[in-house]
């Protein structure tokens, strides 16, 4: 089938149509788009007041070799994809989400896109890793961070680039149009050419190609996303327990108050209702307050 057959073709999805607009009100890409957008308004607000504070998104999430792989703060692989290192930096990123996002999402489903972004931007971390121990390629240290959602972008990017390769697209600067596979070359020379002559960007650019690998090959091998159904069925299975464990509880409270309104109706037969003691009074009220409430 070809792509412009499909439904999410005809959502004007690309950098020139209007594709993240498109997607439903609670996509996942949307979602994703918002917690960037409040991480990075929170970011400024903590920077704001104390630059350098230690409860800022930078410094509880950002990604170092040292944290995250000698200290196992593992989280640090995926908190660094929301946290951003200025206006442009997230602005950027996001038009990248905000364009190719939904047309991703629209092919995975919103739980395999998830977990697609989040392993493409771990991608871009591990390749970031493995690169900065060879000798004078990134010229980066330990304690060097790695912030930005490129990688999960870059992944988004060589995604739509494998599955729809001569879908148009039009650049915002420069406005040149050209085909999504040109595309995804372009930015994939780019990087390339900036870890070969050493950019300063170079450990960036690294994490760019990790992303962008890691996407290509999880489109290439879809049977892999396969976990991430799996996950959902846990969740599910998970919150279907705790319901019926809340409803266990309820049931049993219900009857230990039944016991006890029983308990106090006998004695009001044997004994008339002068024996009753102010807790047991209580008890009856609460029984035909909810008696009247149903």
């Amino acid at each position: 089938m070809n792509w412009r057959d499909r439904d999410y073709s005809r959502s004007g999805f690309g950098m020139g149509g209007s594709g993240g607009g498109a997607a439903n009100s609670l996509s996942m890409t949307k979602k994703l788009l918002i917690i960037n957008i409040i991480v990075a308004v929170v970011g400024m607000l903590l920077y704001g007041a104390q630059r350098g504070s230690n409860l800022s998104p930078e410094i509880l999430g950002h990604f170092s070799i040292e944290k995250a792989l000698y200290g196992f703060q593992l989280w640090r692989w995926f908190t660094y994809q929301f946290i951003h290192a200025g206006l442009w930096h997230l602005v950027v990123n996001m038009i990248g989400l905000y364009f190719f996002g939904p047309l991703m999402e629209q092919y995975w489903g919103s739980r395999r896109f998830l977990a697609f972004y989040l392993l493409c931007g771990a991608s871009g971390a591990v390749v970031f890793t493995a690169l900065a121990f060879v000798p004078g390629l990134l010229n980066v240290g330990l304690q060097s961070r790695l912030i930005g959602a490129s990688g999960s972008v870059f992944g988004i990017l060589m995604g739509c680039a494998v599955l729809y390769p001569h879908h148009r697209v039009m650049l915002i600067i420069p406005p040149i149009p050209m085909s999504m596979r040109t595309l995804a070359m372009v930015f994939m020379g780019i990087a390339v050419f900036s870890l070969v002559v050493g950019s300063s960007n170079a450990g960036g650019e690294a994490a760019h190609l990790g992303g962008a690998a890691l996407g290509w090959l999880l489109i290439k091998r879809p049977g892999l996303m396969g976990f991430a159904d799996g996950l959902g069925i846990t969740f599910m299975n998970m919150k279907i327990k705790q319901q019926q464990r809340t409803a266990q509880r309820s049931r049993q409270r219900e009857q230990a108050n039944q016991a006890e309104v029983d308990r106090v109706l006998d004695k009001v037969r044997n004994k008339g209702l002068q024996s009753l003691t102010a807790r047991e009074k209580r008890i009856l009220q609460r029984a035909t307050d909810r008696q009247q409430g149903d």
